[in-house]
């Protein structure tokens, strides 16, 4: 049986956005949480095959909007991409709520705002509108906090190094400019896709970071290279995700794992804004809202709220065929 799904397809500040607007399956559960777990059981085979080539690409990520599991809320969101089911994904979640604003798959409660389950937690919405085109997306984020730091690895080819653990809806291992390491355009992106997976595996053999909250978001699975000369106003850097890709977004989950780092390094402080730039040169706005703290079995765990502002485009329509006749239907990958 051929499955079909009707997807929007853009990008958020230069990275990819699909949005799985009709053929999205039934999924089992009260939470989004439990329901990205039962997707992954279940319905894995629609990641791959949307994301992964012939159909997707190293890049590829969208998800899909669902109808609210609780009452307080407009929504819930299913992010897919060639590195699974996230927890969290800034530039995704600004993407899809952009084209499903325009294509009228999300009517808010309230003009402006919406407020949305993701499989991490809750997240807010404040939107801007102009002639019917939604122009700026800006989340209050699930809380972010610092897991670790002088994790001490060394990484074949480029050195010692020591990088901190930083959490903003997923985990990342924080390399600054040290060493070897001097700074995004002296590495370059092809040694940033070789040393990432080194990277990401040696700080893997460290220390497993697993969410005092929700134990379910767990492990290290993305690296961000920070670039020389950041301050309290800025700065520039390069995720790495999946296997083989540097998003082409500042990445909205990094940065706020970004300012979650910066205020623990004491560089920024609550009030303050930053303006995250990406390895193209793309841009989103950073907010430290407030200071939380997290619970856990160790006592309370500092944390901030942090706001990720940034825009999207939509660049058209595709309806897309996974059937099982095809022998590459559940997509593949080459290197």
């Amino acid at each position: 049986m051929r499955h079909t799904f009707f997807c929007i397809d853009g990008h958020t500040a230069g990275n990819p956005v699909r949005l799985v607007a009709g053929g999205l399956p039934l999924l089992r559960g009260r939470t989004m949480g439990e329901r990205r777990l039962d997707f992954l059981d279940r319905f894995d085979w629609i990641r791959t095959g949307l994301c992964f080539e012939p159909r997707g690409h190293n890049m590829m990520s969208g998800g899909f909007i669902y109808p609210p599991t609780r009452d307080d809320t407009d929504g819930g969101i299913l992010f897919i991409e060639t590195s699974g089911c996230l927890p969290m994904c800034g530039h995704g979640t600004i993407g899809l709520v952009t084209f499903a604003l325009e294509h009228g798959l999300l009517v808010p409660r309230e003009k402006g705002r919406l407020k949305l389950e993701v499989p991490a937690g809750l997240i807010d919405i404040a939107y801007r509108e102009e002639a019917g085109r939604v122009i700026s997306v800006q989340i209050r984020n699930v809380p972010a906090y610092v897991a670790a730091t002088g994790v001490e690895i060394d990484v074949p080819g480029l050195g010692p190094l020591t990088v901190d653990v930083s959490y903003g809806g997923n985990y990342y291992a924080i390399v600054e400019p040290q060493g070897a390491y001097t700074g995004l355009d002296d590495l370059g992106a092809q040694r940033i896709l070789e040393f990432s997976p080194l990277v990401r595996e040696a700080v893997r053999a460290k220390f497993h970071p697993v969410h005092p909250v929700d134990a379910s978001i767990n492990g290290v699975s993305h690296v961000l290279w920070a670039d020389r000369d950041t301050t309290r106003d800025g700065g520039r850097n390069a995720v790495f995700y999946g296997d083989h890709a540097i998003d082409r977004s500042p990445c909205g989950t990094g940065t706020s794992a970004r300012l979650a780092h910066l205020v623990h390094k004491g560089v920024l402080k609550v009030g303050d804004r930053f303006t995250h730039d990406s390895y193209i040169h793309s841009r989103f706005i950073g907010t430290v809202e407030s200071a939380v703290e997290l619970p856990s079995g160790n006592g309370p765990i500092p944390a901030i709220v942090p706001l990720i502002e940034g825009s999207a485009v939509s660049t058209g329509f595709n309806t897309i065929w996974i059937d099982p006749e095809d022998v590459f239907c559940h997509g593949f990958q080459v290197v």
